[in-house]
Formats: structure tokens, sequence, C-alpha cells
């Protein structure tokens, strides 16, 4: 056992390394969402909920796609530790295949069949027609957004962070400048409103993605662009890759169908409480962004070490990550409470719209960190080869507690829509005290590599003597 003392200086600088480019570039996402939602707004409030719960069928395509994001990353990282290069390629080409396969499903039905979709989130038939006007078009960008996603996640486990910030920095700035141009009718072309929005995605995306190649191309990225070598798969690296993405893809896919049934209860609210929940998740996607740098830096920085043998610090890496990003994100949510009313000001928020929203705002303040802390910690389980414990307890929990509560809230007592909304998150305190026990029993470090196979033999995590950092 390594009895070394742990390097704060080397682990701060890997974290910012890997956080600070993913997080930077979600917070790019998101700006340029916000902004988006500003020109809707301008639009009038039908359109921001229209466009809004669009935004949960994206989600839903998420939750569909995300576990197999999961299980490349645990799979990129741990080759990455260990320097398997065939075994990076082999990896990143079933996950692209079965990434696009969702990506692909979810474009169709948007474009196909949109006023289906609509009518499962929504009763409001004003809020319906918008919506399939913006749907038809946007799932063009369904497939582009899979694929991006997926070029980001091999870029960061292999160390390249950077090349996705670009990505997104360019696709931001063309999204913002051809909303302005198609929304409004600017430069000389009409107006389309919420169809001008779509339109403008679908080619942000088609740029983020000429981005990225064309940046992996000239730094000289052996993997991304190695398609020969991506597709030959064995059977035993398939068997290997589906037992430990099932797991995670049950997880996804069961929350994002709970989490489906939660936006279709919040669907039926009133027209304000709609508006007021597009503003919201859009904010809330600025605190995700900054976890998702964490998050990123945890898979990375510990599944690295797992699978180049070294349990000590992964463990020692693993606890230290998840109560930075907790520190982050309580500052965070303070700082949108403090700026809550120019901010919904600005997104068009006024009168009952505006009291929901910043009570939505007040209500995830109080449980994000907690909620951001499990998350963490489910992605640093995952990362280091443990892709059931965290999925257990999310499931269970969602659909055993949230789910009923939101359900018997909203759809039979008809409770106020604050409490509904409060009714998402009354599990998170309840795991995250599971999830704390699990991660300082060290029993997540299952790794997949040969090297970290041999050096987990007799291993057993010391919190007094956690190890040094290997960075």
């Amino acid at each position: 056992m390594n009895t070394n003392r742990f390097s704060w200086g080397s682990f701060l600088r890997r974290v910012a390394v890997i956080a600070i480019p993913v997080a930077m570039q979600n917070l790019l996402t998101t700006t340029g969402s916000m902004v988006d939602t500003m020109m809707i707004a301008s639009l009038g409030q039908t359109e921001v909920g229209a466009v809004g719960l669009c935004a949960q069928f994206s989600s839903l395509m998420f939750s569909g796609y995300w576990g197999f994001v999961g299980g490349g990353m645990l799979f990129f990282s741990q080759y990455w530790g260990a320097k398997d290069d065939d075994g990076i390629n082999r990896s990143y080409g079933l996950t692209l295949t079965c990434m696009m396969t969702v990506g692909l499903a979810f474009g169709l039905f948007a474009v196909l069949f949109p006023g289906a979709v609509m009518r499962l989130y929504t009763d409001k038939p004003a809020i319906q027609a918008i919506g399939v006007e913006y749907l038809s078009v946007v799932g063009f960008a369904y497939p582009l957004m899979v694929l991006s996603m997926a070029m980001a996640s091999l870029l960061r486990c292999t160390e390249r962070v950077r090349i996705p910030l670009y990505g997104s920095i360019a696709s931001v700035c063309t999204n913002i400048f051809l909303n302005w141009v198609l929304i409004f009718g600017h430069l000389g072309l009409p107006a389309m409103g919420v169809r001008g929005a779509a339109l403008a995605t679908v080619i942000a995306q088609l740029v983020n993605i000429s981005v990225i190649l064309t940046l992996a191309r000239r730094s000289g990225h052996k993997y991304l662009l190695a398609v020969s070598r991506h597709f030959r798969w064995s059977r035993t690296l398939v068997q290997a890759y589906l037992r430990k993405c099932f797991p995670i893809i049950c997880n996804e896919v069961l929350i994002g169908v709970g989490n489906m049934v939660i936006n279709i209860v919040l669907g039926r609210q009133p027209e304000e409480a709609i508006a007021a929940l597009a503003v919201f998740r859009t904010l809330e996607g600025l605190v995700i962004g900054f976890f998702a740098g964490f998050s990123n830096a945890s898979s990375v920085l510990v599944g690295t070490e797992v699978g180049a043998g070294h349990p000590d610090t992964a463990y020692a890496r693993a606890w230290r990550l998840v109560y930075m990003c907790q520190a982050f994100i309580g500052l965070l949510g303070l700082a949108l409470i403090a700026l809550h009313t120019p901010i919904l000001t600005l997104m068009g928020m006024h009168g009952e719209s505006f009291r929901l929203a910043f009570g939505m705002l007040a209500i995830y303040a109080a449980f994000a960190v907690i909620r951001m802390g499990n998350w963490t910690q489910n992605d640093t389980f995952r990362a280091a080869g443990d892709a059931t414990t965290g999925t257990v307890l999310e499931i269970l929990f969602m659909w055993l507690m949230v789910l009923p509560l939101v359900w018997l809230t909203g759809m039979v007592w008809h409770a106020p829509t604050l409490l509904v909304f409060a009714c998402c998150y009354m599990d998170e305190p309840i795991r995250y005290v599971m999830m704390q026990r699990h991660l300082f029993k060290g029993t997540w470090i299952c790794p997949v590599t040969p090297e970290g196979v041999d050096a987990l033999l007799g291993w057993k995590p010391d919190r007094k003597n956690p190890g040094i950092d290997a960075g």
C-alpha cells in the first residue's frame, strides 16, 4: 500500500485541465440557450413553453444514449490509463454505433410524428401547434448532437478537452447569430419564428462537428479519425462492453421515462408554469454545465488510475472530487438566487410566471448540492467499473418514491405547482447517505484492464493513508 502523502498541487492541476474547459464548454452552451430563450420570449410565453417542452423530448433522447456514453467513458479512460490503443479504438466504434442508433431513431420520430410527441407532453392546443413547427425541423439536429457528444467523450477521456470547447464556441456563436437572423427575419430573410430557431440549431450542430473533426485532424489525434480500426470488435469486447453498459442503460432509460412522466405532469400545469419551467430548465443547464466539468474530471482521473493499476490514487481522488463539486455547485446556486431578478426578467418572466420561476430556482438551489454530489459519485463508480450500485439506488427511489409523489400531488390532489416540483427531489438526501457509505468502502473499484485487476488483488482502502496523486 502506498503511504506517501496525497499531492494536492498535482491533483488540482489535473482537475483544472479537464474540468475548466468542460465547464466553459457547457457554460457557452447554456449561455446560447439563455439567449435563445430571450429571443423566443419576445414572441410570447406560449412559444417559450412550447420550445421548452420540445427540449424535454431531446432530454429523453439524452437518457436513451447516455448509458452508452457512460459505458464508453469507462472503457476509454481505463484503456487510456493502460495505454491500450486498440482497446480505445474498438470501444469508441462500438459506443458510436450504439449512440447513433438512438439519435437516428429520435430524429426520425421528431420529423415524422411531431404531433404525437407534443400531445404526449401537453394538453394545450396552442402550445402543441407551435411545438410541432419547431420539432419537425430540430429533429434533423438530433443525430448530429449525438455524434458530437460521442466525439467529445472520446476526446475528453484522452485528455484533449480543448477541441470540444472550440467546437462549442463556434457552434454557440453560429446559433446566436442565426437565431437573430432567422427568428426575426434580418439580412433580407423572412421571419421564421420558432422554425428559424430550430433551423439555427441544425446548422450550429453541423459547424460544431466540422470544427471538431478539423482540429482533431490538425492535432494528429490518433483515435477519433482511425475509422478503419473502430469496428474491429471481438466477441469478448462486445460482451464486456454490454455487461458494463447494461446497468447504465437501464438506469438512463428508466430515469428518462420517469422524467418524461414528471414532465407530462408539469406540462398539464397552467401556461405560466410551463413557461417558468422552460426558463428554469435553461438555468438548470448552467448548474449542470459546471457539474459536468467535475463529472468528466472524475471519470477520467479516477478511471485512468483504475485502469493503470493504481487503486490507492483512484480512491484518494474520488472522494475529494465529490466534495469539490458540491462546494462549487453550492456557490453557483447562491449566485443564481442573488441575481434571479435581472436574469428572469431578461428571459421574459413577469407576474405569476416570474414567481413560479423563482420558486423553482430556490427549490433547486436547496437540493442541487446534494443532487450533484449523488451524480458525481455515480459517475465515479461507473468510470471505476461499478455500473450497478448507483443505478439500482436511482431507479428504486425514482419509481418507488419520486414518481408516486409527483403523480399524486399533480394529477390527483392538484396541489400547487411548486409543491409538485419540490417532490422531484425528495429522494436525494436519502440516496446521498447511502452513496457516501459505498464511496468510502472502495468496493466500486472494478477494473477492466489486466493491470487494474492485478493491482486490486489484496487491496483495501485506507482513509487515513489515502495514497498519492500519480498525475
